[in-house]
């Protein structure tokens, strides 16, 4: 799955959990299968964790950090990230 289909992707899971209820509540139970469903592909063994952003509560993930860079190519990379075009937080950072 390319980065681009993996957007649409996520952009049609977070659509329908805003407009279907309990489609909302089986993603929170079950996130692997549910996106899976969807045709999104989840590696064996994966964790999924979901959780949701509230007028009072937002959350801030951590990507994993790439094990072959060195600290100097990551000071390189790090001004290229835009959290406002990834979070719904962005407004209180």
């Amino acid at each position: 799955m390319t980065h681009e289909e993996k957007a649409k992707a996520y952009g049609r899971v977070v659509a329908k959990a805003w407009a279907d209820d309990a489609f909302k509540a089986r993603l929170k139970a079950d996130p692997v299968a549910v996106l899976r469903g969807e045709g999104v592909d989840i590696p064996a063994g994966m964790a999924v964790t979901v959780a949701e952003n509230t007028a009072t509560a937002c959350t801030l993930v951590l990507p994993a950090r790439p094990a072959d860079l060195s600290d100097e190519e990551l000071d390189v990379v790090s001004g290229g990230f835009d959290l406002a075009a990834h979070s719904a937080c962005a407004p209180m950072f």
